[in-house]
């Protein structure tokens, strides 16, 4: 791991010590989390989605009761006041990862469209036949399937970086992937959503720019939970999405350097993309626009925003910190537990996520027993299918966490994971 990713995973040290808080006290700020269930609810299924605060919940209320107008239209104070929201969201997220610009921030319903974009409009644009494109054996099937795609259309090879058996990436390959110039784009996940590595972004883009190619960084399980600076890591492109980062669900975001969206033709056509439209012909509007046809998902763009700021106040380096040092504490718990198996590095290498299989018994059963202990897990394959099968296991069980989570929904875990073997044992 390159010394730019070790301290902090978007980029520079920090300056000072991370800020501290109490995730017991973080907790009341989500409504959610206080759902009766005759018993205490341990919610560890953040990767997947993760709760909302009253702040968020809050902003997209007042949206909908005080400002609920379509954006950059009407001239009439309420529309103004709606778009003056929405683009103020987009102003806050384009600091939060330290665009150089908001105009480097087009909003997507979440990062799976973010990254169709990509294949579609820069990789149809940008890509020839016989060019390859670069991803690793731990990608989500949102980083996976468009390139995927693609390749059958315009008749691109993919080559892929292994991983080592520890569960992490294989940089040594990396060199001799792109040794023949023939890669044209390096696709990669920032923290993988199953291992919880933490992959080194920077020194894979330093390697990628130096062959010629563009890389495409996949940042939900990244930019939710720990510092991001784009500038920093040094990629092209860059998807995350609300629903993981205590907003909304339908709104996710494509940061891209501002010169690659300016060459790339449009992802969809039709309303707000447009400055001018004939019978025969158009002309595109400007930056970010041109990728935002249609209304756009306007209070979830409230409600993003309204999450940023949280994240912000209560600080993504002590989030993290929180994060990695559960993790730590369920990795030791897990190891008490016979004939189970952890996925992925060491507890100081991964992001707060930590998946696991145990003896024989099928995640969904062990998910299925958890869930009556109130403990809600992910059971499957996480959306991950080419990297459990590299692992030669057909699913696993997953524990995530947040800002919200707490040692004792860990210890609750345990329990229920102690039943379920009693339950199965053979």
């Amino acid at each position: 791991m390159s010394h730019v990713m070790r301290g902090q995973p978007g980029g520079a040290a920090p300056a000072a010590l991370p800020r501290t808080f109490d995730p017991a006290v973080v907790r009341a700020d989500f409504p959610l989390l206080r759902r009766p269930q005759g018993k205490p609810f341990a919610y560890l299924d953040s990767a997947a989605t993760s709760q909302k605060p009253e702040s968020v919940l809050a902003a997209m209320d007042h949206h909908y009761r005080h400002c609920n107008a379509n954006i950059h239209r009407g001239i009439y104070a309420m529309a103004e006041e709606a778009t003056a929201a929405y683009e103020d969201s987009r102003r806050r997220v384009a600091q939060l990862v330290n665009a150089r610009s908001p105009r480097e921030i087009v909003f997507t319903r979440n990062s799976t469209e973010a990254l169709n974009l990509v294949a579609h409009a820069y990789g149809r644009w940008a890509l020839q036949p016989g060019d390859a494109v670069v991803l690793t054996e731990m990608e989500h099937h949102s980083n996976l399937v468009p390139w995927q795609m693609l390749a059958r259309e315009k008749g691109l090879e993919l080559r892929f970086v292994p991983m080592t058996g520890s569960g992490e990436l294989d940089l040594d390959a990396l060199p001799g992937l792109l040794a023949d110039g023939r890669a044209k784009l390096v696709g990669v996940v920032h923290i993988s959503n199953v291992l919880g590595t933490v992959n080194p972004a920077a020194e894979i883009a330093r390697l990628a720019h130096a062959a010629g190619a563009v890389v495409v960084l996949d940042a939900s399980q990244s930019v939710p939970h720990c510092p991001v600076d784009v500038r920093a890591l040094g990629c092209d492109f860059m998807a995350f999405t609300g629903h993981k980062m205590l907003g909304p669900t339908g709104i996710g975001v494509l940061w891209a350097r501002r010169e690659l969206l300016e060459a790339m033709p449009p992802f969809l056509g039709g309303g707000e993309m447009i400055r001018e439209v004939h019978l025969t012909e158009s002309k595109w509007n400007e930056l970010p626009w041109k990728f935002e046809a249609g209304t756009m998902p306007i209070a979830e763009a409230v409600g993003l925003g309204a999450a940023v700021d949280y994240l912000e106040r209560l600080g993504l380096d002590a989030v993290f910190a929180h994060d990695r040092a559960l993790a730590a504490y369920a990795i030791e718990r897990l190891r008490e537990i016979p004939d189970l198996t952890v996925l992925g590095p060491a507890a100081d290498r991964r992001g707060g996520v930590v998946a696991f299989t145990l003896a024989d018994i099928h995640p969904h059963d062990i998910a299925t027993v958890l869930d009556a202990e109130g403990v809600a897990v992910r059971a499957g394959h996480h959306c991950a299918m080419p990297l459990h099968e590299k692992l030669g296991i057909p699913a696993s069980t997953r524990a995530s966490f947040h800002c919200y989570s707490l040692e004792a929904e860990v210890d609750a875990m345990i329990a229920g994971l102690r039943r379920a073997r009693s339950i199965f044992a053979r």
